[in-house]
């Protein structure tokens, strides 16, 4: 019972991170074409399992994590950098995005292993 709440609770703080992301950034009137063209874009760091398992998962990891994004946010935010708030943004709501579908931080055994569940 208690793994199933915790699973439910990580799925929807996913969405909650999807969707005030996703508000935030057309609410400051950023561009929806570059939204659309960047909300895929950190997929691009599964490359990594051409090489290997622990290779594929440290590589996404750093990507799916919302560490880095949120440090840009901040940065871009109190240096008015713009294009840093656009990205961060636009990263959070890609990471919202998965966690909502059930994809999670990587395990080194398999790309379907994660935090989430085993898709």
């Amino acid at each position: 019972m208690c793994s199933r709440l915790n699973k439910l609770l990580l799925h929807v703080e996913g969405l909650v991170f999807f969707i005030v992301s996703t508000y935030v950034y057309f609410y400051l009137g950023f561009s929806g074409l570059l939204f659309a063209i960047l909300l895929l874009a950190p997929d691009i760091s599964a490359i990594g399992y051409v090489w290997n398992n622990k290779i594929g998962a440290i590589l996404y990891n750093l990507f799916h994590t919302y560490t880095t994004p949120i440090v840009l946010l901040l940065v871009g935010y109190f240096l008015h950098y713009q294009i840093f708030t656009m990205v961060s943004l636009i990263w959070i709501a890609h990471i919202g995005m998965d966690r909502t579908v059930g994809y999670g931080l990587k395990y080194m055994t398999n790309f379907k292993d994660n935090h989430l569940n085993r898709m």
